[in-house]
């Protein structure tokens, strides 16, 4: 945790801060300031986010980078900027499919990144599944139809958000503002003009999601749902009519292509 300790100290110091001073403005004893700084204890994670809000940086660049008087950050955004991914694994240290329900989708924009958080969410493997890092997650609304309300999206974590995901691919897409949302790609990501997505049903219309509101993007790779397809109606008298009429105007068009 040393660059936490590290971090703290600098950064509080550049504020201009005592540790009391600083503390007060946690609403913190002053005590644990020194610990933290000290590198004797350990912030939970809401605490390390409000540290990182109040010093205006991402707890990814508050936890990972060394920050002192040469570092910059990097472009908010930017797919080489390194991101946090909490997982679990089972007894034989294989990767678990965590699920994120609907009713659990407001607190998963907050623990994310958390270790602590998405241990409590419920978690599963299949085996068809076995290289890459993956996430369910439940879906809500018609804006995917067919796909029904209450299916689950099993979808794989994607590190590099211009490279590895493509045009009319699906995804969830975690952002600040938009939460969790199951949407069609409809342009690459850029980080100077974000991702562009579009829903199935064709009553939504499409949106932007700037870059720099996008936590995480899951490629979707299969679904679950308990909605079982209903079967094919039986052919009615103008279906059938209708099938014929295509048939003979497609044999038509072969009698007219026909060499002679």
């Amino acid at each position: 945790m040393g660059k936490i300790s590290d971090n703290l100290k600098y950064l509080r110091k550049k504020k201009g801060l005592t540790q009391q001073q600083f503390a007060d403005v946690m609403e913190i004893k002053r005590s644990l300031i020194g610990a933290y700084e000290e590198d004797r204890a350990e912030p939970k994670y809401d605490l390390l986010k409000k540290f990182a809000d109040f010093f205006e940086l991402s707890i990814d660049d508050f936890i990972n980078e060394k920050i002192n008087d040469k570092w910059a950050p990097k472009p908010k955004g930017d797919p080489s900027n390194l991101r946090v991914l909490s997982i679990t694994v089972d007894q034989d240290d294989k990767e678990n499919i965590e699920l994120v329900q609907v009713k659990a989708s407001a607190g998963y924009l907050n623990g994310y990144s958390d270790p602590e958080y998405v241990s409590t969410l419920p978690r599963f493997s299949l085996p068809i599944f076995k290289q890459g890092t993956y996430r369910a997650f439940e879906i809500k609304g018609d804006s995917m139809l067919p796909l029904p309300s209450g299916s689950i999206i099993i979808a794989e974590y994607v590190e590099n958000w211009s490279n590895d995901i493509k045009v009319g691919e699906t995804a969830i897409v975690i952002s600040k503002n938009e939460g969790v949302v199951y949407k069609r790609l409809s342009s690459k990501f850029r980080p100077d003009k974000g991702l562009k997505l579009s829903s199935d049903n064709p009553v939504y219309e499409p949106y932007t999601i700037e870059a720099e509101d996008i936590l995480e993007i899951w490629k979707a790779k299969a679904f679950i749902s308990t909605e079982l397809p209903q079967p094919m109606p039986e052919p009615t008298m103008e279906t059938l009519t209708s099938m014929m009429a295509q048939m003979q105007k497609s044999l038509v068009e072969m009698q007219k292509n026909k060499p002679n």
